[in-house]
């Protein structure tokens, strides 16, 4: 019997943001490569994520980077955001700033997250002790000696310590001494004195610290004095969105010197453009640690001792909040400030201290807190073993320790033991390594790192999985059935293809081409899914395994995801249908139809060309087929349609594909009563799985109203097409564009309920929508509710977007609005001039009708009936209905 090898052991020491973020990446990078990991988190603390930052709970402490700057991921800046929506925020917007206690328990529940995503693979423990010391083991590996009196022994272990220990050297002897000095303010327990007493209070420092407590300490009666060598507190964060500005030319400079020119002169630039000296500094943070590294010893000594406090005061800035209580507490002179250094204290005999500054002011105050900061030594008992033994050695300036890559350096300058840091240790390296943007990325790079020494052993397989195509799938047996149940569902047009995707990334979290199947579920018909995190995972796990055509269809859904009007996108779409032609989730996300909207742009004649050019890959496939047939009814060869998807359903009665073009067949031949009766039928019988069962009601019914059967439309409408029963875009597409035509056709009596079709749809959707589709369907429904106000919103949100709502949403929208307050022969010359370009919002004819059906009642409306009256008999040489009858015989003469 073959032995288990020994499974790979890393240790974090360290649970706060920089040790949860190593870990939630190590969780998710083992799940993905299947590497079996043994993971240990040592912190002393009750909660993993919160660290010092973000333990407290005080409502008034804010972050000081948006949300939007704060994801756990470097590849899905939206993480954080979208959390906070998810838990009872849903109004929160990118450049909002959190709280730091939100913060830590998203962490919090990052880590827990990825832990479950990684059972079976990584098996996480928590032990709640500090680490000591740490020595070699003789296997290479390391020792760490727990303040418990245990030993852990793993392979690797990651220094995640945070920020070294504030020094108190800057006190005088009677202060350090005194009950009433607080050295750590954010240890359990340590504000309770200044909390309970209304005694004035001294801060010692004037950074993001001594602005928590600031307003912490706040209250009317007492002073807060803060005092610091130049007196600086941080500066504000914009209040809207800043500009963005790209890096100066120049920073490759000589000497210190010559870029301190280039930056000023690149922040003199930033405000004479943009009012504002933010965008210069901001754009220098990606050349950050660049800059530090290419400085010499003396030069960063100069640059810490002139720029420092600038730096940090204009780098590491305030939350706009939390800007405006320090300026009311200022102006009411509950706050402050002093430019100054402590130079004497005496503890008088009330117990107060009186504090003598180098100004020669004396402040008598209750208590004395420290809030220098972090001090430059790591002094800690972990770090000070490892100096000492030389297993480490100290950074540039005596800052942090010296690393290379993240990894430490010993004191012969060489890194080959498997002990690594990140965050503040770096800082002497990097210079910025503190915040969370810096952190993310250097957790990320651990990950990787401390991944590859694992060879995952490779099972022998005699057959690759395939998809239902025969197309390879990188995975293994069971996921792959899922992912096949998954198509499967798509193919149909039937409900649950995201839960089988879902089970398929379970089983396997590396599998890229199901991640890319949930994001395109979840971009394109609304499926419950968090695009940005399906669409990152995706894209990681086809950087690590995957093959040509994965990785192909992973960048294909990515550009569609980020840019549906993309020339690129529907480019690289063609491009991988053109190598891998058999791909039917490619094909049907490329050809417009019931389950995806296609290619922008891509008309029929060259649809019917790219169904036509993978049908030999496809072999009679029913799915081909059903497509075949959707694209010949929209060329009115009728007959030939719906030949070819009687021979689908033939094969698969299920096909959803094969009955929308079946639909529409008998809809645009005039067969209505056929058409009601098959499709009611289907509904009720095979398609009651379908997951766009609402499109089949309406197209049923289309006939109805066709057929001028007023009841069944109502019926209809509130068993199968009113809200609740129909929400979000369908609901949009559907049920508000049936309301509308019913009400222009007089088949529905009284207001229409557009508005609550409308409460169904998220604002944003309806008044800022991604594609022309939807659009014209929002202008459709806000017609019909009457919403002027909406309908320019609308209008001015297209004038703004892709060429096509530029050129059709625009003037459609005006027309509706026209419409609306009936000044009918202005909307009737503008929807008839868009009647030529209409093919461009994408959807099928029937659904465009509802424009021409507009115009047909604004024609009427404006006393226009020859033009009415040209309008229906075309309608009715199309195919016959009795609406259209009872509508010709009704106009006068």
């Amino acid at each position: 019997m073959i032995p288990a090898p020994k499974r790979h052991t890393v240790a974090i020491i360290g649970a706060g943001a920089a040790g949860t973020l190593t870990a939630v990446q190590l969780c998710e990078t083992a799940a993905r490569r299947r590497a079996p990991l043994d993971l240990v988190l040592v912190d002393p603390a009750p909660e993993a994520g919160r660290g010092t930052a973000y333990a407290t709970p005080d409502p008034r402490h804010r972050l000081n980077v948006p949300a939007s700057g704060m994801s756990c991921y470097p590849d899905d800046p939206g993480h954080f955001t979208r959390w906070l929506c998810r838990h009872g925020e849903p109004a929160v917007r990118g450049a909002d700033f959190a709280t730091r206690y939100r913060y830590g328990a998203y962490l919090a529940d990052a880590l827990a997250q990825a832990i479950v995503r990684a059972h079976g693979t990584v098996a996480v423990r928590r032990l709640r002790t500090r680490a000591e010391s740490c020595t070699r083991a003789s296997d290479g590996g390391v020792e760490l000696q727990l303040a418990s009196g245990e030993r852990l022994m793993a392979d690797s272990a990651v220094l995640a310590t945070g920020p070294a220990a504030a020094r108190d050297d800057w006190a005088p002897p009677r202060l350090r001494t005194s009950e009433r000095f607080v050295r750590s303010p954010w240890a359990p327990g340590a504000l309770d004195g200044p909390l309970a007493e209304p005694a004035d209070v001294l801060l010692v420092g004037t950074g993001l610290t001594a602005v928590d407590l600031a307003l912490s300490l706040d209250r009317p009666g007492r002073t807060v004095h803060a005092v610091s060598r130049r007196g600086l507190l941080p500066q504000p964060h914009a209040i809207g969105p800043a500009a963005t500005m790209a890096a100066p030319d120049g920073l490759e400079v000589p000497s210190l010197s010559a870029l301190r020119r280039t930056v000023y002169r690149h922040i003199g630039r930033a405000v004479r453009t943009h009012g504002d000296w933010r965008p210069a500094l901001d754009s220098l943070r990606p050349h950050t640690a660049r800059l530090w590294r290419s400085l010499t010893p003396e030069e960063r000594v100069a640059f810490l001792e002139r720029e420092g406090a600038l730096w940090n005061t204009h780098r590491h800035r305030m939350a706009p909040a939390t800007a405006e209580s320090v300026s009311r507490a200022r102006t009411a002179r509950r706050l402050r400030v002093h430019a100054a250094t402590v130079t004497d204290a005496a503890v008088l005999d009330d117990g107060s201290v009186l504090v003598t500054l180098s100004d020669g002011q004396n402040i008598r105050t209750g208590w004395v807190i420290d809030c220098t900061g972090p001090g430059p030594r790591l002094e800690d008992p972990l770090w000070r073993s490892l100096f000492d033994s030389g297993a480490a050695v100290r950074g540039p300036l005596g800052m942090g320790a010296a690393t290379r890559d993240g990894r430490l350096l010993d004191a012969e300058g060489r890194g080959e033991s498997r002990l690594f840091t990140l965050g503040a240790p770096r800082r002497g390296e990097l210079w910025e390594t503190t915040a969370v943007p810096e952190i993310r990325v250097q957790a990320a790079a651990l990950a990787q790192e401390l991944l590859a020494p694992l060879s995952t052993p490779r099972r022998t397989v005699r057959r690759r999985p395939v998809d239902g195509h025969g197309l390879g799938l990188s995975t293994h047996a069971e996921a792959a059935a899922a992912y096949r149940t998954g198509l499967d569902r798509v193919l149909k047009v039937r409900a649950g293809a995201e839960v089988a995707f879902g089970r398929a990334v379970a089983l396997d979290p590396g599998f890229a081409l199901a991640h890319a199947a949930l994001a395109l579920l979840g971009h394109e018909c609304g499926a419950d899914v968090d695009v940005p995190r399906a669409l990152a995972d995706a894209q990681r796990s086809a950087r690590e395994r995957a093959d040509e055509r994965e990785r192909s269809f992973v960048d294909v859904v990515t550009r569609r995801v980020h840019d549906d009007s993309s020339d690129g996108g529907a480019l690289a779409l063609l491009g991988h249908l053109g190598r891998h032609p058999a791909d039917a989730l490619a094909l049907a996300a490329a050809v417009p139809t019931i389950a995806f909207s296609g290619i922008n742009d891509l008309d029929d004649a060259y649809a019917l060309r790219l169904v036509e050019r993978t049908s030999p890959a496809s072999d009679g496939h029913w799915f081909h087929t059903s497509l075949l047939a959707f694209l010949r009814q929209e060329q009115g060869r009728f007959h030939e349609a719906a030949e070819l998807a009687h021979r689908a359903l033939a094969i698969e009665p299920a096909s959803g594909h094969a009955v929308h073009a079946l639909a529409h067949v008998h809809y645009e031949s005039g067969a209505h009563e056929v058409g009601r009766d098959w499709l009611d039928a289907w509904v009720s019988g095979q398609g009651r799985g379908a997951v766009h069962r609402a499109h089949f009601s309406w197209h049923i019914a289309l006939h109805e109203l066709a057929l001028d059967d007023r009841a069944a439309v109502r019926k209809r409408w509130f068993a199968q097409l009113a809200p609740g029963r129909v929400t979000g875009v369908r609901a949009l597409v559907d049920s508000g564009s049936l309301l509308w035509r019913a009400r222009l056709s007089d088949s529905w009596r009284g207001q229409v309920p557009a508005a609550d079709v409308l409460g169904t749809v998220a604002r944003e959707v309806v008044e800022r929508p991604a594609t022309a589709f939807t659009a014209l369907h929002a202008a459709v429904a806000l017609a019909a509710a009457g919403d002027v106000a909406a309908l320019r919103r609308l209008r001015d949100h297209a004038a703004g977007a892709d060429p096509v709502q530029r050129e059709v949403i625009v003037p459609l929208c005006q027309a509706f609005t026209a419409l609306v307050e009936e000044r009918f022969h202005e909307a009737a010359r503008g929807l008839d001039a868009l009647l030529p370009v209409l093919r461009k919002v994408g959807g099928s004819a029937a659904q465009r009708e509802v424009v021409e059906e507009t115009l047909l009642y604004a024609l009427v409306s404006a006393g226009r009936c020859d033009a009415a009256r040209r309008l229906l008999d075309t309608r009715l040489d199309r195919g016959a209905a009795p609406r259209d009858r009872r509508l010709l015989a009704a106009l006068p003469g």
